[in-house]
């Protein structure tokens, strides 16, 4: 099966899927997309725009995963602003862009998935399934079930440079860490929803617009 992993940070969504399938990654910063590689050698790893390769290659593939910067969304930005760590922001409506653009222009024959957390605002398209924190949007059915809350079991600190089997100790990077490892899909998410996808059974009804 051939798989486009956009915006593959480190490779958290992408850890369990194992080797059998061909998967492409696209990252837009080189030094994230050097780690990403080292974990997963036999993907082809691209560092351009995710945004603008989706674009252009959305018909060249079965499985679809996007997880399009969420930091204009998430609720912790309307904190930053009422605390004044954070000047005031549009959401970046990329995110929206995507999910009506595979809906209505990925191959007939694909499934795909846009990944961001749960909003400040309430979601201008509902999302398919609430995972976590996250939310999914997606063109087949996902039965709905609790993963363990990471974030609760691993403090994410400038000490502590290790989530999920990832580590950053002795990695010198200009983003900070603990923020990369944040960022991290749970593996566990990334395998059920890759799972539910391959069942092939689709929504009784696509989600409203």
């Amino acid at each position: 099966m051939k798989i486009l992993n956009l915006y593959c940070g480190i490779g958290g969504n992408r850890k369990l899927w194992g080797n059998e399938h061909q998967v492409t990654a696209v990252e837009w910063e080189q030094e994230i997309a050097n780690i990403y590689q080292d974990y997963f050698p036999n993907d082809t790893v691209i560092v351009t725009d995710a945004h603008q390769y989706l674009l252009e290659h959305i018909k060249e593939f079965d499985f679809i995963w996007s997880s399009p910067p969420c930091p204009t969304h998430s609720e912790i930005r309307k904190a930053y602003v009422y605390s004044g760590q954070n000047e005031v922001q549009y959401p970046d409506m990329q995110l929206y862009q995507e999910i009506i653009l595979l809906k209505y222009f990925a191959k007939k024959t694909a499934n795909w998935i846009v990944e961001n957390v749960k909003p400040y605002y309430d979601s201008l398209i509902k999302p398919s399934v609430v995972l976590n924190r996250h939310y999914f949007w997606c063109n087949f059915y996902v039965k709905k079930r609790t993963f363990k809350d990471s974030e609760m079991q691993i403090g994410i600190t400038k000490v502590n440079e290790t989530k999920f089997g990832f580590s950053l100790e002795g990695v010198k990077l200009k983003h900070r860490k603990d923020q990369l490892l944040r960022n991290l899909v749970d593996p566990e998410i990334g395998l059920y929803l890759l799972q539910q996808s391959q069942k092939g059974i689709k929504p009784l009804f696509n989600f409203d617009y």
